[in-house]
């Protein structure tokens, strides 16, 4: 049995998890367990899949790393067939897994993710990922532009740039995320398509955020018209308990102004339901704010207790009506999605091809090919028009 992966979380996991593939790839009878701490859900699925991967495979050598065991790697070692965890901040050094050949790992996504930060300095309540993730350090802009040209010479013209906390990114001149995007698309002409990944709104503030990213949103065509903000709750109340750093008066002119500039941006939002102290009132602000500003594509996640988090101690919210309140934003989601999706029936626009017959629009609406046109080549731009929707998909039949 060759070197594998089983990963856990988010999609920073993910593609690290391709990292340590291509870098085990010498490895044998080796399982690789990449773990999540953001929920005790992730956690337990995690334990239990390293349970179960050593009755099947009694014999293999089961290394761990990732955010959970790196706050708790003791517990980890313990574990049934576990012969190492390696640390986060190890996990993608080539040497760890006996890999000495040159180059950087490929990218398997036909969308290509481009890590430029890791960490956070930031201290949330109800998050424990800076203990697993370490303070914020941003890739020097040499190595992500080397990389970008890394992933263009492979054949991907599209990329999205993540990380924990990309709007912490600075160089050492002090310039943030938005200067480093300049640069990535003024010196690497052959990405066609520039996304980020999820951001913190504070990076958009209309009066102290990103000047070098306002001038790309309103100037730069090749920076996609789609924005995905943590945003957790519309509840000011219930923003300064999870001490966050923006407040929705903040967010609701940083729409505005977005929306002058690109009307068409398709705007993603990660919310918490059922926060501790969270009363029905203060959900319903949340959700009033949601329907208020018309977000459309939604990540819905109900409140999970962290042990040494501040939010554990804080009276919780009964996981029946985290569950309830979970869904009712989920309902409004959808109902702003479809509204979203239904103005762009008709238009023409460039879809990246990702499946023989699925792709993403310039909004992040998730398209499905319909016709009898020939499937296109993944990977490849392909023109096509809007025709119908659903289930909350865009239905397009590719223009010849």
């Amino acid at each position: 049995m060759t070197a594998s992966v089983l990963t856990f979380g988010c999609r920073l996991n993910a593609h690290e998890s391709d990292g340590m593939a291509h870098h085990a790839r010498g490895q044998t009878d080796t399982i690789i367990v990449n773990t999540c701490a953001v929920t005790t859900t992730a956690e337990r699925q995690a334990r239990q899949a390293i349970r179960r991967a050593h009755r099947e495979n009694p014999d293999a050598k089961i290394v761990v790393t990732g955010c959970a065991s790196d706050i708790a790697p003791a517990r980890w070692a313990e574990l049934p067939g576990v012969v190492r965890v390696v640390p986060n901040e190890d996990k993608l050094k080539p040497a760890i897994w006996g890999d000495n050949g040159p180059g950087l790992p490929p990218s398997r996504h036909a969308r290509a993710l481009l890590q430029v930060q890791q960490g956070c300095d930031h201290r949330c309540t109800f998050c424990i990922i800076p203990y697993g993730r370490g303070d914020s350090r941003s890739t020097p802009i040499e190595d992500a532009i080397a990389r970008a040209e890394a992933l263009v010479e492979a054949g991907h013209q599209e990329i999205v740039l993540t990380g924990v906390d990309i709007a912490s990114w600075q160089d050492t001149a002090g310039k943030g995320l938005g200067a480093l995007c300049r640069e990535l698309l003024r010196r690497v002409e052959g990405v066609r398509r520039l996304r980020l990944s999820s951001i913190d709104p504070v990076l958009l503030d209309v009066k102290t955020g990103d000047a070098d990213l306002w001038w790309l949103l309103e100037n730069e065509p090749r920076l996609m018209p789609h924005l995905h903000l943590s945003l957790q709750a519309g509840s000011d109340l219930i923003l300064k308990r999870m001490k966050r750093r923006h407040d929705t008066g903040g967010v609701a002119a940083t729409l505005r102004r977005v929306r002058s500039m690109r009307p068409e941006t398709g705007v993603g939002a990660d919310l918490i339901a059922g926060f501790p102290t969270e009363t029905e009132a203060l959900f319903e602000e949340t959700r009033a704010f949601i329907e208020e500003q018309q977000i459309p594509f939604l990540h819905v996640f109900p409140y999970s207790e962290r042990p040494g988090t501040p939010a554990a101690r804080m009276p919780a919210v009964p996981n029946a009506e985290r569950q309830q309140r979970a869904a009712r934003l989920r309902d409004v989601g959808d109902r702003n999605r479809d509204r979203f999706l239904e103005r762009l029936i008709g238009t023409d626009f460039d879809i990246l091809a990702e499946t023989p017959n699925r792709g993403h629009s310039p909004e992040f609406a998730a398209i499905r090919l319909v016709g009898d046109a020939p499937a296109p080549v993944r990977g490849s731009f392909v023109p096509v028009r809007a025709t119908g929707l659903e289930n909350g998909t865009l239905l397009a039949e590719i223009r010849t």
